[in-house]
């Protein structure tokens, strides 16, 4: 699993657990529909950590809470 895939997921699961739309997540987090969209559909190939921290923002967590979990910890390395 690389980054942008674990950042999918990660958007996805606290999405479902909150029961929130893309459209709504985008309007909490001062994002257009088409940003959120293009993270979780693959054509942001690279987020930047500041959209992240916008969601975040939208989901009332802090950016240790998005990252605390064992899909990021058991990334590989992408740098060899």
């Amino acid at each position: 699993m690389n980054t942008v895939l674990a950042v999918r997921n990660r958007i996805l699961q606290l999405c479902n657990e909150r029961d929130f739309t893309i459209n709504k997540l985008a309007t909490l987090s001062a994002l257009s529909p088409s940003s959120v969209k293009n993270i979780l559909y693959g054509k942001s190939k690279d987020p930047k950590l500041s959209t992240i921290k916008k969601i975040c923002d939208g989901l009332e967590i802090n950016l240790g809470e998005f990252f605390d979990t064992p899909e990021f910890d058991s990334l590989e390395q992408e740098i060899k």
